[in-house]
């Protein structure tokens, strides 16, 4: 009879599976969908404005799915949602009831004296069999109701969220894709060619020409001229900065205007525009820092203090507060500020992992991500050759990484974690073996340990990162001077070839080596482009990659590309000084960061070396013979457990400097693995401080 009870939670259960299974299993898709049609298609409204502004949102989002299906499936989910909803009220109350279904006379003997008042307050009183039907049948259509709309809300609200990152994203993107389309004008390129090289390269390029990707496939696929293909992406587009431009480059195009004068001055004013937003986007970071502070730092450091001098004094337990403070409410509340920091940065991410393999011969710049690519062949074997070589390049990462190790860490420092978080771990166990055999090993015990594994594993990462981040800010400090070198040799007459072979011998710092392996390519019989994707492959950076990009599209138009030349070096310098100015904008905070913790490292480690021996020395109320002894006799001192106090302060330490660490480095540069280093600094130290502390307050 037990079990029976749970039927019915069991298939509110069973009613959700197939959405929650429809995003990675297709049967569970066309169930959903066939499902959701049958039933609420018909119900769908057909037409209206909030249809229109919705069917909007499905294009800004991307969404390949039409208003109707999308709509259904909407109105399905939300049903669900209320059906499961409304039995979950009911075991909701039910457990409610069973925890609260406590005598009053159970409640005064478990409150303190002071508090018995409540007993009779929080005890659940006697229910009869129509109030308990009344309030199960209230909290099933109320939770019912609440989940049924929410689901609803969420579904539209979300993709209107989704079109509002797109425009951001494509607001970001617009200048590096204008200089594309810019220099590829210049080549002589004619411009529905440019739009299609641009498609194919938009995992390189970003949102905006994704947008011009939905351009080409309605000129290829549905046969639209260049005009109103253009047209039509920018009114579907969820950026009015994209619209604005593309409804410009179509009365362009029509008019028959200069199309490389108007290319070159939307570039000069998307430039202008992206420095104007990156100053904003300072002061916004500026604020968080300042908020960081306030709210990470500052906060809990006076909560803190409070709840030791408190908990210290015998006044109350506070301790599980700050337990659950230093464990739980610090380490989320630091993720959430990263992972905030991360959805307002807007940055190009370009991996080794979306390229295409290179292959001698090939004309064409594609990339693994694009899904047009490999469609070209028309024999029916290109999806088993297809999956052949991508099993291929899955087992010769595998197989280059055994061979050259150094080389594997040195490109990705991620990869330094497989080996030193075993270490560590290994580390740990030798340490505590003895005292695990013992049945002796406590919590403060494996501290020493373990606090040495975190910084091993903290500065190995944090050095390998920041090798090879300095190499690769040498490598594109150094890009703009090797294109204009490029430009100016071609522009005196020499082909590409014989560019490169000029450049190849001057001195361009970290990049001569990296030129000398190109150049010894294409003596060795590689073209050009084959040798230029091989250098970006080996680099694996956001401007390398734009500009080989550009480069070898370009060097298919002609052979002529010192323009194009200087428009990648100015894009790249450009991109590099906005860079400069955001590090060093933000150097100032990071200096606030630093001393933020160490202020904080100042506090906790005076609560931990001054107060609490000062405490300890004080005598309990056994060793009074009286009433309670303390501060003004307000507690039991001797009653505090000042070991478990002093532990807490210690990881309290560790784990702001870990968090902080990573915050500085994301506030910073960018990213929260640059923030390796920062950890590492703030990690030692605070350990250090401790160790100090232990030495001379606990000899």
């Amino acid at each position: 009879m037990g079990l029976l009870n749970y039927v019915p939670l069991v298939l509110a259960l069973l009613l959700l599976a197939p959405v929650v299974l429809s995003p990675v299993s297709r049967t569970a898709y066309r169930t959903v969908t066939r499902v959701a049609l049958q039933v609420f298609g018909t119900y769908v409204q057909a037409s209206g404005r909030r249809r229109s502004k919705r069917s909007d949102h499905l294009r800004a989002a991307h969404v390949g799915e039409t208003y109707r299906l999308y709509a259904s499936k909407t109105w399905m989910y939300a049903a669900l949602a209320a059906v499961a909803g409304s039995v979950l009220g009911v075991y909701l109350v039910g457990l409610v009831l069973a925890v609260l279904s406590v005598s009053p006379e159970t409640l005064r003997g478990t409150l303190p004296a002071r508090l018995g008042f409540l007993s009779n307050v929080l005890a659940v009183p006697t229910l009869s069999a129509g109030e308990l039907f009344v309030l199960l049948l209230f909290s099933s259509a109320t939770v019912g109701l609440l989940g049924g709309a929410t689901t609803y809300w969420l579904r539209w609200e979300t993709l209107s969220h989704r079109g509002s990152a797109r425009a951001r994203r494509i607001d970001a993107s617009l200048a590096r894709t204008v200089a594309f389309v810019f220099a590829l004008s210049r080549s002589g390129m004619a411009f529905p060619e440019i739009m299609r090289t641009l498609a194919r390269n938009r995992d390189v390029y970003g949102e905006a020409a994704e947008e011009v990707a939905v351009g080409v496939k309605a000129m290829d696929l549905f046969g639209l001229d260049v005009l109103t293909a253009i047209r039509q992406m920018s009114r579907q587009s969820p950026s009015e900065k994209f619209e604005e431009f593309g409804e410009n480059l179509a009365s362009v195009l029509q008019s028959g205007q200069s199309l490389p004068g108007y290319l070159r001055e939307q570039y000069e004013r998307y430039q202008r525009d992206a420095k104007a937003e990156q100053e904003a986007f300072l002061e916004l970071l500026a604020t968080l820092a300042e908020g960081y502070v306030s709210l990470f730092v500052v906060g809990p450091l006076l909560f803190i203090t409070i709840l030791v001098v408190v908990g210290l004094m015998g006044v109350a337990d506070t301790l599980s507060f700050l337990q659950l403070m230093t464990y739980l409410l610090v380490p989320l509340g630091n993720v959430g500020f990263v992972v905030y920091l991360d959805s307002i940065t807007e940055s190009l991410r370009i991996s080794r992992d979306e390229r295409a393999p290179v292959e001698s011969g090939s004309h064409d710049v594609r990339r693994a991500s694009d899904p047009d690519a490999g469609r070209a062949v028309g024999d029916g074997g290109v999806a088993t050759n297809a999956e052949r070589l991508a099993a291929f390049d899955r087992f010769r990462s595998v197989r280059s990484a055994l061979a050259d190790p150094l080389r594997t860490v040195r490109e990705r420092p991620v990869a330094v974690l497989y080996l030193t978080i075993p270490l560590a771990a290994l580390f740990v166990l030798v340490r505590l073996g003895p005292e695990v055999a013992a049945g002796t090993a406590t919590l403060a015990s494996a501290d020493d340990a373990v606090a040495q594994a975190a910084l091993f594993v903290l500065a190995t990462f944090a050095a390998v990162r920041e090798l090879k981040r300095r190499r690769l800010a040498a490598i594109e400090a150094a890009v703009p001077d090797l294109l204009d070198r490029l430009a100016s040799v071609n522009e005196a007459g020499m082909t590409v070839v014989e560019s490169f072979g000029r450049v190849a011998d001057s001195d361009l710092g970290v990049l001569n080596a990296e030129l000398g392996r190109t150049w010894r390519d294409i003596e060795w019989g590689t073209d050009a482009a084959t040798a230029l994707r091989r250098l970006e492959d080996r680099i694996d950076t956001p401007t390398v990659t734009r500009v080989v990009t550009l480069v070898t599209n370009a060097m298919h138009a002609s052979g002529d590309i010192g323009s194009v030349l200087r428009i990648a070096a100015d894009e790249a310098q450009a991109s590099r000084r906005l860079k400069r100015q955001r590090r060093q904008e933000m150097m100032t905070y990071l200096v606030i960061i630093y001393l933020s913790f160490f202020v904080f490292l100042f506090i906790v480690a005076s609560l931990s070396g001054i107060l609490v021996p000062a405490l300890e020395n004080l005598p309990s109320a056994d060793a009074a013979g009286s009433g309670p002894v303390g501060l003004g006799g307000v507690g039991d001192v001797g009653a505090v457990d000042i070991d478990a106090y002093t532990l807490v302060f210690f990881h309290t330490a560790l784990v702001q400097a870990l968090f902080s660490g990573l915050v500085a480095g994301k506030m910073g540069e960018g990213s929260a693995k640059d923030g390796a280093k920062h950890a590492t600094v703030m990690f030692a130290v605070a350990y250090v401080v401790f160790l100090a502390l232990d030495h001379f307050v606990h000899p």
